[in-house]
């Protein structure tokens, strides 16, 4: 590749960051923490009551740092590998080599492990003895937690959450299973090399708990603990591959955010798993008073999912039933506050009642249940998965969401409109404002979709409905040629992070090239520039569609400060404020390469592309991509574009597909193993629309 042979998959450091806040994180969808740290959290798990409720606390008996006392010139490097999960700490001498690995099992979500391995050089036969510091304590402020009887060698605690997200509500309870960590480990006279392993099994019941710790300990027992997590992860990336010919600073990034996003997402082939969403900072976050304490917001629709479904519909399904099983509780919402349909929360933990502290951005910030259903739709049209809307309860999410949009809409007799008043748009900077154009577009988005949905399946579409969708108020100056963020907005003002420019994507409101342009040059100067870290990537799609490629890059090289080292932690803010592990951050930048450099764009009839990316890119390959139950490579040059069909499953079927380029209307069969190349340039990926195929 461009830049030699350093591995970009691969962070290596001599020395930990001096914030914690940034050391690695080991999560999968069930069990997250940061390395060295003495708590780790459980999906949907949370404590505290209403605006308090934050991901409970649990002690974690991983938290253990190896040391050799008293040892010279010892080197030692700290290495996160992103291909295979895992977080090692080595200390080597000239005599012996100390190997401490820690990680949470991708398949087998329920344990997290590490293990110690000593190796000696073959020159000595010395004993090495390594110390172990745990400064492991059974005790939590989240949980009543009591000790049960040891269990195959491992102790056992549980105990229950101490209050209930809503009054009356449940509080779950959390058993854990966990090796005793001794204080030392000897690799013996005579002995070349030994691993020792360590176990944690966390489960809602005592029952998986147990299952999940014996399958721990049989796969120990066969030398396979860590080759199936590795296998697992192995896996996750073959079915996801995004490789480029280019920088290795951008190539690192793409591989630390893949890893960090990848690490919160359902295993595959579990269909059953329940999921609980993605908050900002994942799973390794989320303590009382940090990171959000854990909650859900658009982060996970908006900025997260279309990464996620572009690659894995049964990751991106997991996480839309998360939202359906909360309906109950945006509808309470809804009802709440006088209106009828779903209000879905602007942060939401286990019942999809509001949970954010601070009262104006529940009530205000409403564009979220418009970037809820942008997800169901973006999910519903690359799949076609008619199942989860007529039998799994999306539609009645869909329907519910419309009656919301209709029932916060007044009608205008002076402008013969609707309008939606006294709202906060996504940026942050303006509240109780009336029509602020984001909202109000994905509010128009909503109804339009629900009404497609409801024409698929035969069911009558309310007037209601079209009527608002078509009269809905989008702000637009004629004159300036621009969209105002909202009535009244004065171009100038101080806009906190993207707003207007996710007009063009990802809500790809109807508009001119022109107009397209008068927006990213209205904002961009006035958006503030330490902002949140997801704002630049849209910039940065924006210009990539006008074919600006050097000044989409500018936009993205803003991205680079809100990385920090050694191990790609994205942080909410350049000066290192907010949230840590930035989720929401690393799903805009992965869009910036996923739609702007390739100009995917997921329509009603196709997956459309029109690649564009800066010189210093000289290849890039997306392996992986999902449409109508196909997997498909993309390799694109700036000469040429070649797909290929890598997967078409017959069980059920995938749909067959074609190539369409747009300005010839010259179309290629795509076939199974089959590759089809042709000059780079706009076109389209549709559903086969000949029987020949």
């Amino acid at each position: 590749m461009a830049d030699g042979k350093e591995d970009p998959a691969v962070f290596t450091s001599t020395a930990l960051p001096s914030d914690p806040r940034l050391l690695a994180t080991v999560t999968n969808a069930y069990l997250g923490t940061r390395v060295y740290r003495d708590i780790l959290h459980v999906n949907g798990v949370y404590n505290g009551a209403a605006g308090d409720t934050h991901r409970a606390d649990i002690p974690s008996p991983v938290n253990v740092r190896m040391m050799v006392p008293g040892a010279d010139s010892l080197a030692e490097t700290f290495t996160l590998n992103t291909r295979t999960g895992t977080f090692s700490h080595v200390l080597q001498s000239t005599d012996y080599t100390a190997t401490h690995q820690i990680y949470a099992h991708h398949s087998l979500v329920h344990l997290m492990a590490f293990s110690i391995t000593i190796r000696q050089s073959a020159h000595t036969t010395q004993p090495v003895t390594v110390q172990l510091q745990t400064p492991f304590v059974p005790k939590s402020q989240d949980l009543d937690l009591n000790q049960g009887p040891d269990f195959q060698g491992a102790h056992y605690i549980y105990g229950k959450t101490l209050v209930p997200e809503v009054e009356g509500g449940p509080c779950p309870t959390v058993h854990m299973l966990w090796t005793p960590v001794p204080q030392t480990l000897t690799l013996c006279r005579g002995e070349r090399e030994r691993s020792w392993e360590f176990l944690t099994a966390v489960a809602e019941s005592e029952e998986e708990a147990k299952r999940s710790y014996s399958e721990g300990l049989a796969l120990v027992a066969a030398g396979s603990l860590h080759s199936s997590h590795v296998h697992a992860w192995a896996a996750l990336w073959r079915g996801c591959c995004v490789d480029l010919d280019g920088p290795l600073p951008l190539r690192q990034a793409l591989c630390g955010c893949l890893y960090y996003l990848l690490s919160s997402i359902p295993p595959q082939g579990n269909p059953g798993f329940v999921f609980h969403g993605i908050s900002p900072g994942g799973l390794s976050n989320g303590t009382r008073g940090e990171d959000y304490w854990g909650h859900v917001f658009w982060d996970q629709d908006t900025w997260m999912f279309p990464n996620i479904l572009l690659f894995y519909p049964e990751a991106a399904r997991a996480i839309l039933e998360y939202r359906i099983r909360t309906l109950e509780g945006a509808l309470r919402n809804a009802q709440e506050q006088g209106y009828k349909g779903a209000k879905f929360p602007w942060e939401s933990a286990a019942t999809g009642r509001e949970v954010c502290p601070e009262e104006i951005y529940g009530a205000q910030e409403i564009h979220v249940t418009g970037d809820v259903l942008m997800a169901f739709e973006q999910y519903y049209r690359t799949t076609q998965d008619q199942k989860l809307f007529r039998e799994d309860g999306g539609w009645e999410l869909v329907s519910a969401v419309a009656q919301y949009w209709c029932s916060r809409m007044v009608w205008s007799q002076e402008e013969q409109c609707y309008h939606i008043k006294g709202v906060m748009p996504p940026d942050e900077y303006h509240y109780r404002v009336d029509n602020s154009v984001y909202t109000n577009a994905v509010a128009q988005r909503s109804l339009n979709f629900a009404a497609d949905v409801a024409r698929d399946f035969l069911i009558p579409v309310p007037e209601e409905w079209v009527d608002c969708a078509k009269k809905v108020k989008v702000p637009f100056d004629a004159e300036k040629k621009y969209h105002p963020e909202y009535d009244g907005y004065s171009p100038g003002e101080p806009v906190k992070q993207a707003d207007v420019v996710l007009l063009g994507f990802p809500l790809m409101h109807p508009m001119s090239s022109e107009v397209r342009r008068n927006d990213l040059e209205m904002y961009e100067p006035v958006t503030e520039l330490d902002g949140p870290a997801m704002t630049w990537s849209m910039f940065a799609v924006g210009w990539l569609e006008l074919k600006e490629v050097q000044r989409a890059r500018s936009q993205l090289d803003k991205c680079f400060s809100n990385i920090t080292e050694p191990f790609k932690i994205w942080v909410e803010n350049s000066d290192g404020s907010g949230a840590v592990n930035f989720l929401t951050g690393m799903g805009g930048f992965l869009q910036a390469v996923l739609f702007g450099y390739t100009g995917f764009r997921i329509t009603k009839t196709s997956l459309r592309f029109h690649p564009a990316f800066p010189d210093d890119i000289n290849k890039l390959k997306v392996t992986g991509v999902s449409y109508l139950g196909n997997k498909l490579k993309f390799t694109v040059t700036k000469e040429e574009i070649r797909i290929k069909v890598t997967e078409s499953p017959q069980d059920p079927p995938a749909s067959p597909l074609e190539a369409v380029l747009e300005e010839s209307g010259q179309w290629f069969p795509l076939r199974e193993g089959q590759s089809v190349s042709f000059p780079t340039a706009a076109g389209w990926i549709q559903r086969s629309s000949t029987k020949a195929i």
